[in-house]
């Protein structure tokens, strides 16, 4: 079943997880670094997937590839390998966008990351919205963790790791923060 958030007030999928609009999935989404290790369900992981896929991408160039970890032992590799990652801390499994170099524009390659970094961003609001919990642990461009991840999952040499997503059960509940900054703000000019 496909669950598309935000179409009417908070709703329950067959999961029976609520979820929130997308404005309130992005106002109240907070970086989940500690997860219960309970499981979730193949409906939750593919509407996770399905959301990533519906990002934009340069002339929809989908330049991406998800490598999605559940086995707790490869968890646990890539927690110790790469500690900041945190799938060390329980995560029922962790999604690894990437960006496909064979899907890439010719004229500019380099707009992967930009699509596949919106990937991610639909991951963590889609999580966020079904009362998981997710959060985003950069490996590019630090190219010796691109080269670990590469070699901790046999990705082949035109996937490049873009970041790990772990997602769980929340085991915590980090306060939302404002970020809100009218300084950050100009209009026309600077």
């Amino acid at each position: 079943m496909l669950l598309l958030m935000g179409c009417n007030s908070p709703s329950t999928n067959d999961d029976n997880m609520k979820t929130i609009t997308p404005i309130e999935s992005i106002m109240t989404r907070v970086s989940v670094r500690q997860f219960t290790g309970d499981s979730i369900s193949s409906n939750q992981l593919d509407t996770l997937l399905r959301c990533a896929m519906a990002a934009p991408s340069a002339m929809n160039s989908q330049p991406w590839a998800f490598v999605v970890v559940d086995d707790p032992e490869l968890l646990a590799t890539i927690g110790e390998a790469l500690p900041y990652s945190r799938c060390g801390n329980h995560p029922a499994c962790a999604i690894i966008p990437c960006g496909d170099m064979t899907k890439a524009l010719k004229q500019s390659p380099d707009f992967w990351i930009n699509d596949v970094s919106a990937a991610t961003q639909n991951i963590l609001l889609a999580a966020h919205a079904m009362g998981l919990g997710a959060v985003w642990t950069g490996i590019h461009p630090n190219m010796s963790y691109v080269a670990l991840v590469q070699e901790l999952l046999d990705l082949p040499e035109h996937i490049i790791p873009l970041c790990i997503v772990p997602i769980g059960v929340p085991a915590e509940s980090p306060e939302v923060k404002d970020k809100w900054n009218e300084d950050n703000v100009h209009y026309n000019q600077w």
